[in-house]
């Protein structure tokens, strides 16, 4: 496709400002394009060189399921810091597919794939690349613009559910995943790939699998590494763990030293050990309707005082956290977050 129809495509779309970019070199019509799944690839089986992975704890996104693989380019592997990030070489891709089940109590049937996102590296930085599935599944279309598409489902209680999902723009990608002012992946790093996962030749530690496929260089004493807990899993770790893992995989993106939110003192990674500066007893940097005429972030043994508990539990664009690509509340994630912040020794 040449710069200049990809240029209509952006005018199409009506909410979207881009200028001339390399990315328009990257990114291709269509999701078929690019070779990693074989056909039809709705099924979403990977290609030989397309690897699949997952993450102990998953970003909620309206309870869309996730599928995600990665790709490198021949004779090349991840490298890691000293702090357990990643290095990745150019032409790397990381690909995530978002869907519904048709119905959430039989995981196997029939399902909708709403959108691929795609991040790329190109020399020293990262590009998204999003695609929207058309009607009939049989291919995800480049929309740089982003889009909404009415998707619904049957919950795991039997409650039919439908929600007008919305695709991300490009600058959007960028609102979650911009640290120190470069793009960079959120999931994909060593605590969060340090468990087992179900490949087709067998379960085995995700790193451990990365290794003997000569993608990510050697580690030691992998069992000592740093592993994140599932926080879906009531029996995986405990009520901290669980909380904090929730909290860093949902709004630690932005709020952590180099985010987006880090003027405003409130860092939620996993890493941080701070009360303080993970909310409690913290007022807000920027009063407002987002506090919930609440006084602190978080007041321990009080949920219902505290303004974290009242922006995770809201729908209202002007006080919800996260911000953007959320319509529903994530009624599992309240609950664990109420539980922890319930259990924290209350204030004297």
């Amino acid at each position: 496709m040449s710069k200049k129809k990809l240029l209509i495509i952006l005018c199409l779309g009506g909410s979207f400002t881009f200028s001339a970019h390399p990315f328009l070199d990257h990114a291709l019509p269509k999701l078929s394009d690019y070779n990693f799944f074989k056909h039809p690839i709705k099924n979403q089986i990977p290609e030989r060189d397309i690897i699949p992975y997952n993450i102990a704890s998953p970003l909620f996104s309206d309870y869309a399921e996730k599928l995600r693989f990665i790709y490198l380019p021949k004779n090349t592997s991840i490298t890691h810091n000293a702090d357990y990030s990643f290095n990745y070489p150019e032409g790397t891709f990381l690909i995530k597919t978002f869907y519904y089940p048709n119905d959430f109590s039989d995981m196997d049937g029939d399902r909708q794939l709403i959108e691929t996102r795609l991040l790329k590296k190109i020399k020293n930085e990262w590009i998204a690349i999003p695609y929207v599935w058309n009607n009939y599944q049989t291919d995800a279309i480049l929309s740089l613009a982003g889009t909404r598409t009415d998707v619904s489902w049957i919950d795991h209680g039997g409650t039919p559910i439908s929600i007008l999902y919305s695709v991300p723009n490009m600058n959007q990608c960028k609102s979650c995943h911009v640290h120190n002012n470069r793009l960079q992946p959120i999931g994909p790093k060593i605590r969060n790939l340090n468990h087992i996962f179900p490949y087709q030749s067998g379960s085995m530690n995700q790193l451990e699998k990365w290794i003997s496929l000569g993608i990510l260089e050697s580690l030691s004493n992998i069992s000592d590494l740093p592993k994140t807990v599932n926080y879906e899993n009531k029996n995986d770790g405990s009520l901290n763990e669980r909380a904090r893992a929730w909290l860093d995989i949902n709004c630690a993106h932005c709020h952590r030293y180099g985010g987006p939110a880090e003027t405003s003192g409130l860092f939620l990674n996993i890493e941080e050990n701070n009360l303080r500066t993970i909310g409690v007893n913290k007022p807000p940097v920027a009063a407002g309707r987002g506090t919930g005429n609440r006084k602190y972030n978080i007041i321990p043994g009080y949920p219902d005082k505290s303004i974290l508990e009242f922006r995770i539990n809201s729908t209202d664009p002007g006080i919800m956290m996260p911000e953007i690509s959320r319509k529903l509340v994530h009624k599992e994630g309240v609950e664990l977050i109420r539980a922890w912040i319930k259990n924290m020794p209350a204030n004297k």
